[in-house]
């Protein structure tokens, strides 16, 4: 069977290499709300054995880009505003007990301090794909950077759904692009100087931006 090149895998782990490539469909929405992504589908479009295809299907379903009801296929999620309400507010939570302990320590991940120079770079290149890349692998840092499990574990359950909302959404696009960089720089200088209050504050103040203008794309849709 000839597989077409657009779905051609890399060297890698054939499991990770299929994840990447649909989940990079979906977000780019190439797989939009709604459409089922079965293991039929992945086996015969990547021509891959289908336990690595469930496998697949398995682990985006974990991350919340796909969803599947109990003997139903799973499929492109369609999140609406509720969704967006409920997923800002685990997101909160979360990203303000992390940064929270970052302060305290006074210590910002090295992990961190290069995706803000990759937000600043994609920022300045107008290049959103890679915006989008970098804020995700900022938050995901801070996160990561605490060293508590149980955090990284909830975080993980929630970051697929992230990114579908800001691949889907555009949301970086309805801002100045000066603001983007500096809201994440913020967070960082207070967690540097060691001020816990600020750093939530700001983090907080991030995060409730950044949920306004997804809900405004959400209602314009």
């Amino acid at each position: 069977m000839t597989v077409p090149p657009e779905f051609a895998l890399g060297p890698a782990s054939i499991t990770d290499a299929l994840y990447e490539s649909v989940r990079r469909r979906i977000i780019n929405e190439e797989l939009g709300p709604g459409e089922k992504v079965t293991e039929a589908r992945l086996s015969t479009e990547y021509g891959v054995a289908r336990p690595t295809a469930k496998a697949c299907v398995e682990r985006l379903v974990v991350v919340g880009l796909l969803q599947r009801s109990t003997h139903k296929s799973a499929v492109v999620p369609t999140l609406g505003t509720s969704d967006i309400e409920d997923l800002f507010t685990s997101r909160i939570a979360i990203e303000s007990a992390s940064v929270q302990i970052l302060a305290a320590g006074g210590k910002v991940p090295a992990e961190a301090e290069q995706a803000q120079g990759d937000i600043e770079l994609a920022t300045e290149r107008g290049s959103y794909e890679h915006i989008v890349a970098a804020d995700i692998a900022y938050h995901r840092s801070l996160v990561a950077g605490t060293g508590s499990r149980r955090l990284v574990r909830m975080y993980e359950l929630i970051v697929g759904e992230i990114e579908l909302t800001m691949g889907r959404y555009s949301a970086h696009k309805a801002t100045s692009r000066a603001s983007i960089p500096e809201e994440h720089a913020a967070i960082l200088d207070a967690i540097r100087s060691g001020d816990p209050d600020a750093a939530v504050e700001r983090s907080r103040a991030h995060l409730v931006a950044a949920r306004q203008r997804l809900l405004a794309h959400v209602s314009n849709d």
